[in-house]
């Protein structure tokens, strides 16, 4: 009698349990922490001044552009902390995770609900000249992302 694989699956399962079980760790732990930088100087002042002025303009626009000029000691500071952003890294989108890429996207289409105007897919179309999305390979993203597992002693 040939053995049967529940008992290989329910392995598998349970590896499968216990690897989401880190990355919906992870990506709890980045929400609870997302922008507490922003709260606090040097970054706060900036944001009290640019924030609102931000909100009533169009995202990519010469006057957003110049608002974030304004803004940029304090972005300076904000992108060396949180990863989710493309400048927080040498080749931006490139040397990030996938848990880098969904807090960036969330982070994005959070962002275009503090617009006026504010549209996620324009945001995207955007973002993808700003920051060469076309020329982030799939591969990369998963390649760094197995660092995350590492971390967690897992591979």
């Amino acid at each position: 009698m040939e053995k049967s694989s529940i008992e290989d699956t329910l392995q598998h399962k349970k590896m499968i349990t216990d690897l989401m079980s880190q990355v919906i760790t992870e990506l709890l732990y980045r929400a609870a922490v997302h922008d507490n930088a922003k709260m606090e100087e040097p970054e706060l002042s900036l944001f009290d001044t640019y924030t609102p002025k931000l909100s009533k303009s169009t995202y990519g626009s010469e006057e957003y552009k110049t608002f974030l000029e304004g803004l940029k000691p304090a972005l300076n500071h904000h992108y060396s902390r949180y990863r989710h952003h493309p400048e927080h890294f040498k080749n931006g989108c490139r040397d990030m995770d996938i848990l880098d890429v969904i807090e960036m996207l969330v982070d994005w289409k959070a962002a275009t609900l503090r617009h006026n105007d504010g549209n996620i897919l324009k945001s995207l179309e955007i973002n993808r000249t700003r920051f060469s999305l076309d020329e982030v390979s799939l591969y990369d993203i998963l390649m760094n992302s197995l660092s995350f597992f590492e971390k967690q002693n897992n591979i």
